[in-house]
């Protein structure tokens, strides 16, 4: 993800979820017998303070904790409470990655995926794992750490997983485009491609939408038409956040932030706040329309960042779940 969204999720609001009766009742749940997949990223930081024990995972098929990273010698540290989220997860039939990296990845990622240290790297993601009950891996790395090393990782990874019947799946940036290789690109089982972040507060002066529409349009036609790689291995990524611009307007807030504050405002794609600065996200029309995009062009949806999102009745999940299941 990128790296000034990845420090200030530490400190955005993650409160605990409140189910409301639809959700509780399963009325918006993703439909598990279809190939469509609904990707979804939980931050560890959410996972310590308790917020994914109440999160209703039968609306999503896949499930990210971001981010495990090791230290600089390899070694993997996880947090005692990870393990009933993935129990919970797998209650429901949702497969559980831990994801590695992210945009404020350590910056000694470049040595782990040298020699000699990038086989016990992959060991030890191996034993990471298979330790935790987890079902794959998904790589998030970004800028300088997709390097000369990365394809020799990635495809190192992809065997020894693969022995063991797991998943490898990555989080893309098309922005990156150049540094990806073919042969990287084609041990992934599925890719989610980052289509947000296009500005942020850190280009204030660049104001504007960071998810348009037509950067969805635009990043899917890449992966699929000039990289040949099929729609069905391709998952769009959404965000359940925006970035603000000008004065009195926020840094950044999540969707549910914005929903309640701004009456009517999950309905469009920016607000207006005090002061004459703007919020821009993508609300319930641009998220389903995305979803239908997908649905159209792609073989899922990816959403950073769970705990981002409202949990009453103008959920963006729920958006999505019903957009699915509505076209089948």
């Amino acid at each position: 993800m990128n790296k000034f969204l990845t420090v200030i999720v530490l400190f955005s609001l993650l409160t605990g979820c409140k189910r409301s009766s639809a959700q509780a009742s399963g009325l918006n749940s993703v439909r598990k017998n279809g190939n469509f997949r609904v990707v979804g990223y939980l931050t560890v930081h959410s996972i310590e303070n308790g917020a994914g024990a109440s999160f209703d995972f039968s609306r999503i098929n896949y499930l990210n904790i971001a981010f495990i990273n090791p230290d600089a010698k390899a070694n993997f540290t996880v947090t005692p409470a990870l393990a009933s989220v993935i129990t919970a997860a797998h209650a429901k039939n949702t497969k559980v990655l831990v994801s590695i990296g992210g945009g404020s990845a350590p910056e000694y990622y470049t040595s782990l995926l040298s020699d000699p240290l990038r086989n016990i790297l992959i060991n030890n993601l191996v034993k990471l794992v298979a330790d935790n009950n987890l079902d794959g891996v998904d790589v998030d790395l970004e800028g300088q750490r997709i390097d000369n090393n990365y394809e020799a990782f990635v495809t190192g990874l992809s065997v020894a997983l693969k022995s063991k019947n797991k998943l490898l799946t990555s989080a893309f940036a098309t922005a990156y485009k150049s540094q990806y290789t073919d042969k990287a690109l084609a041990v992934y089982d599925f890719i989610n491609i980052m289509s947000y972040d296009k500005t942020g507060p850190w280009r204030p002066a660049n104001p504007g939408q960071h998810a348009p529409y037509d950067m969805a349009v635009s990043d899917l036609e890449y992966w699929t038409n000039t990289r040949g790689i099929a729609k069905e291995k391709l998952c769009l990524g959404v965000p359940f956040y925006g970035y603000g611009f000008g004065a009195g307007a926020p840094a950044d807030m999540n969707f549910s932030n914005i929903a309640a504050q701004y009456p009517g405002s999950e309905n469009t794609d920016e607000v207006t706040v005090t002061g004459g600065g703007i919020i821009y996200y993508n609300g319930i029309p641009t998220i389903k329309n995305k979803t239908t995009l997908a649905l159209q062009n792609a073989g899922g949806v990816m959403i950073w960042q769970l705990m981002g999102d409202d949990f009453g009745s103008k959920s963006l999940l729920n958006v999505i779940n019903k957009t699915i299941n509505s076209a089948k």
